[in-house]
C-alpha cells in the first residue's frame, strides 16, 4: 500500500504523529516509480506492484539452479588436468570461492601410484595455493618418505606421490565444510581421481572420507581398507591432528605400512 505525502511545515511532533498514523493504516511504501493519478477510476489504474510481480519468476528461476548438476557437467567435460583446473577457476556457484585467496589444486607428480587427499584448504594452504604446507605438510613429507614416496619425485613415478584437497577453496575461519559444499565440489574431486588413476588413495581427514566414502569419523574408519571409485582407499588421521595428538602417530605408522604393502603387492 502506498500513499502520497505533501511536505508541509510540520513540527517534529506533528510529523511523527502523522507517520505513526500512516503506519497504523498499513502504509509500507512512501514512493513509487511512476506517478499515480488519484482522479482516475480505480479499474483503470495500473497496479503499483505489477513490476515486482513480474520480477518474481526471474528470482525463482535463479533459485532453481542445480549447483551439483552444474558441477557434474563442468567436471565431466574435462579431458585432462589442465582443463579440470580451468573448469574449477571458472566455476562460480560455490560461495567459498568468493572469500578464497587462491585455488588449491594439487602438488606432486600426477603419474604417481599414490594419491593423498586432504581436508578443505586451511588459511595457510589458501595463501600459498598448495595442499599440505606448513608444519602439517612437513610431517606428511616425512611420513611419505618413510615408505619410499615423495611429492617432489619427478623421475621415478613409482616413488612419487600426488597431493590434493577434497575442496579447492577453504571455508572462512577454517571451519569444516558443510555437506552441501562437499556435495557441490564432489564431481570435481571424482573427476580428478579419474584423470590421475592412482593405484591407492589416502583419505586424510573427515572431509575426504565424506566425499569419497560417504562416511565421517576418521578415527573410527582409519586403518580399515575401503573402496572409492573402484580404487583402494585408506582413511588416515590428518597430520594436523597428529601434531596436536602425537600419540596417534603409532596408528598412523601402522596405516603407512599397510599402504606400502598394498603398493608393493
Amino acid at each position: 500500500m502506498g500513499i502520497d505525502t505533501h511536505i508541509a511545515d510540520y513540527t517534529f511532533d506533528a510529523a511523527l504523529a502523522a507517520l505513526a498514523w500512516q503506519v497504523e493504516l498499513g502504509v509500507d511504501e512512501v514512493m513509487v516509480e511512476a506517478a499515480i493519478d488519484r482522479y482516475a477510476l480505480p479499474e483503470k489504474q495500473e497496479p503499483v506492484i505489477a513490476k515486482a510481480k513480474a520480477a518474481a519468476p526471474v528470482v525463482q528461476e535463479l533459485a532453481k539452479v542445480d549447483t551439483v548438476a552444474a558441477a557434474n557437467a563442468a567436471a565431466n567435460a574435462c579431458t585432462d588436468l589442465v582443463a579440470l583446473r580451468a573448469a574449477l577457476e571458472a566455476f562460480d556457484h560455490c560461495d567459498l570461492k568468493k572469500g578464497a585467496r587462491n585455488l588449491v589444486f594439487a602438488d606432486g607428480n600426477p603419474t604417481a601410484p599414490l594419491m593423498v587427499i586432504g581436508e578443505a584448504p586451511s588459511r595457510e594452504e589458501g595463501r600459498e595455493g598448495r595442499p599440505f604446507v606448513g608444519p602439517a605438510g612437513a610431517l606428511l613429507d616425512k611420513m611419505l618418505a618413510a615408505i619410499g614416496h615423495a611429492r617432489g619425485e619427478k623421475e621415478v613415478a613409482a616413488r612419487a606421490a600426488y597431493l590434493t584437497t577434497a575442496l579447492p577453496w577453504g571455508p572462512p575461519g577454517d571451519r569444516d565444510p558443510t555437506d552441501e559444499e562437499v556435495a557441490m565440489m564432489q564431481p570435481f574431486l571424482l573427476r580428478h581421481i579419474a584423470l590421475v588413476k592412482p593405484r591407492v588413495i589416502i583419505a586424510m581427514g573427515n572431509t575426504p572420507c565424506a566425499a569419497l566414502l560417504g562416511q565421517r569419523g576418521v578415527t573410527r574408519l582409519r586403518g580399515i581398507w575401503a573402496t572409492g571409485q573402484s580404487i583402494p582407499v585408506m582413511p588416515m588421521v590428518h597430520p594436523d591432528a597428529l601434531l596436536r595428538n602425537p600419540a596417534g602417530k603409532r596408528d598412523a605408522w601402522a596405516d603407512l605400512l599397510a599402504i606400502q604393502a598394498r603398493l608393493n603387492g
